[in-house]
Order: C-alpha cells, then structure tokens, then sequence
C-alpha cells in the first residue's frame, strides 16, 4: 500500500515501538539497581546512537555535516543529552508508571511554546489537551501524594527538556536534511557524554557491559520504528499507539516490583495520558 494508507502496518509498528520504549525503562531501572551511574547509561545511549547512524555517515561523508545552521544543532544534541540524562534519573526515584506518565507532559510543554518560537498556530483541541494535562499534574502532585516531589521535579524537567528536541527538530526539518539532524545528533551527543560520564566513571563489569551494550544498541531503534510507523500509516491513527507503553511499564512496575499507584495518583494519569493523546490526534490531523 501507499505510504501513509497502510494503518494497520502503522500501528502494528508503533506498538511494537511502545514495547522497545517500555523495555529501555526497565533496563535503565535494572542499570540503576546494578549501580550504573546515570552518566554512564548515557554515554553508552550516545554512543548506541552513534553507532545506528554510522552507515549513512559512512556514505554521505562530510557531506552529512554541512549546514548553515550549527548552533540550532548543537542545542539539538544538547537537548538530546539533558533529556536522556533526566529521564533515566526519574526512575531511580519514581515508580515506573509514575515517572512514564509525568514524561507525556511533554506534549503539553510542546503546545505551549510552540506558538511563540516557532509561530505555529495552536487549535483548542490541543489547548484543551494540555488544560487536562496540567490538571492531571496538580492531582498527582497534591499536598499529602506520596510521589516523591524532587523525583517529580526531574521528571518535568525531563519533558520540558524532550520539549526543547521537538522544537528544534521541526525548525531544523525546515531547512536541513535528515542526514544532517541524525548525523549531528550522533557526534553532539557522544562528545558531550564523554566527558560527563567521567564525571561518574565506574568501570562495569562483564554482566554489566554485556547489559550496556545491548541497551545502547538496541534503544535507537525506538526513533527508527516510531519514523516508519508514521510513514506507513495517517499520523492521526497511528500516534496514539505509543501512549501503549504506559500499560505495558505499569504492568512490569506490578509484576516485577509491586508498584501499584494510590486512586488520586492514577486519576491524575489518567488526565495527563488523555491530554497526551487529544494532542497528538489534533497535531497529527493539522500536519
């Protein structure tokens, strides 16, 4: 079928996608209670990231990194690395569903800016979408929640952070190739986690390596399957398929670790989740 026709193509791989995404968070939280440091998981994310867009650098050379518009990437890549290292920070201090739907804010964070630095024209649908959002935080984050307020604090940063790589992704696509976002995403972030995780440097084991490794590598194919899912399939049925990473985190927060959010706190999820999702079938249809 034609690209952008086949949604059941598209939301079987965005699914597929929302299964990748849960897995990454629960080896970030497994990295977390082997002693990983942060700093570390990040470098090795940087570098998986690196690795993924080898080949095309490979055969587009230096042609890959020309652009008129460097600081916009390098404030892209820096995104990038704020956003992994405050993601995975979150889940050492939240429980898994917790910290999952606090990062969905970023939709809303989205909205908000998108009107004033990039001068898109934001409809009511995705107003009232973020409105809910908003209001799902509050709930979660009451007087008396038990959700653990710095936690909650690096959790939002992370979103406004994730916020920060929407935006400049989308001034980028306006003027340069993705050849050229993907390829400074891979350099910028690498050498910017060098030198922090020497900051943290804790030699890993074989296990531990082998556990690295294998989530450096296989975390870049979340972006990879979330792309061909939007190619395959309308963008407004197939996006909200991600939001499926939800169950899925929620239910290894349950099984795994006997997590099982207060009624307060999963009424507050389920604004934030709905705001989410009335976003992205407004901004899907809009595009």
């Amino acid at each position: 079928m034609a690209n952008g026709n086949d949604n059941l193509k598209g939301a079987a791989l965005m699914a597929l996608a929302a299964c990748l995404f849960a897995t990454e968070v629960l080896v970030v939280r497994v990295l977390h209670e082997r002693g990983i440091p942060v700093q570390v998981q990040v470098l090795f994310r940087s570098m998986g990231q690196l690795f993924w867009v080898a080949p095309l650098l490979m055969r587009s050379g230096t042609a890959a990194f020309a652009t008129h518009r460097l600081p916009m990437h390098l404030l892209r890549g820096l995104c990038s690395i704020t956003t992994w290292t405050l993601y995975f920070l979150s889940y050492r201090y939240l429980d898994l569903a917790t910290a999952t739907v606090l990062s969905f804010t970023n939709v809303m964070f989205t909205t908000m800016l998108a009107g004033p630095l990039l001068g898109e024209r934001v409809g009511v649908a995705r107003w009232v979408g973020t409105v809910g959002g908003l209001l799902g935080v509050a709930v979660m984050l009451r007087p008396g929640a038990e959700i653990s307020l710095p936690g909650a604090v690096v959790a939002l940063l992370a979103a406004l952070s994730w916020c920060g790589i929407t935006l400049t992704s989308r001034s980028l696509t306006r003027t340069e190739t993705t050849q050229s976002v993907v390829g400074w995403v891979g350099l910028v972030t690498t050498a910017a986690a060098i030198p922090f995780a020497m900051t943290g440097w804790v030699t890993p084991g074989g296990t531990d390596l082998l556990w690295l490794v294998g989530f450096g590598l296989f975390t870049p194919g979340i972006i990879w399957l979330v792309t061909e899912a939007l190619r395959a399939g309308e963008a407004s049925a197939v996006a909200p398929f991600q939001y499926l990473r939800l169950i899925i985190i929620a239910g290894f927060g349950w099984a795994l670790f006997g997590e099982v959010p207060d009624m307060a706190a999963a009424i507050g999820a389920a604004f934030i989740l709905g705001g989410a999702v009335v976003i992205t079938v407004a901004e899907a249809r809009r595009r």
